[in-house]
């Protein structure tokens, strides 16, 4: 499983592990914040580390 799967997987049991045991709204917000988390790390690299994890990615897909 590639490190990006376990993190949506991980992000997933946060999620509902935060709704069953948090009251109202501070579960939504820590939902938002494991769903926003990347891509708010992703919207601060620069332009040339985007396009070197785009290729990164790339590279993974076929292997």
């Amino acid at each position: 499983m590639s490190p990006l799967g376990k993190y949506y997987i991980g992000a997933g049991v946060g999620s509902l592990l935060a709704i069953w045991l948090l009251p109202g709204l501070i579960s939504w917000l820590v939902v938002i914040g494991l769903l926003a988390a990347p891509a708010v790390a992703y919207f601060m690299l620069d332009e040339s580390q985007r396009k070197r994890l785009r290729r990164i990615r790339r590279r993974g897909i076929g292997s």
